[in-house]
């Protein structure tokens, strides 16, 4: 089944998204053109999708590695966003 080949990734997936939010609230809070910005993002969501389906085969055996890694970018992406938004950065 397709989707026990994916569960590892599940909640990368989902905190991807979260983290793609995250970026876009920081270009609207830098003042970036909505239009170019979603654009861009459109662009790297479609980029990840290829990555992610050729890719889930090479990359199963490491999925506790990639997880992490990403759970971490997204907090330290989370605790820059907050901190650039009080203008601390």
């Amino acid at each position: 089944m397709a989707f026990n080949k994916i569960k590892p990734f599940l909640p990368l997936i989902i905190f991807g998204n979260i983290e793609n939010l995250v970026l876009s609230s920081q270009g609207v809070i830098a003042g970036v053109n909505p239009l170019i910005l979603a654009c861009l993002s459109l662009t790297f969501v479609a980029f990840w999708l290829l990555v992610g389906t050729f890719g889930t085969r090479i990359a199963i055996k490491y999925a506790d590695i990639i997880e992490f890694i990403g759970g971490f970018a997204i907090f330290v992406l989370g605790i820059q966003a907050m901190l650039t938004a009080f203008g601390i950065l």
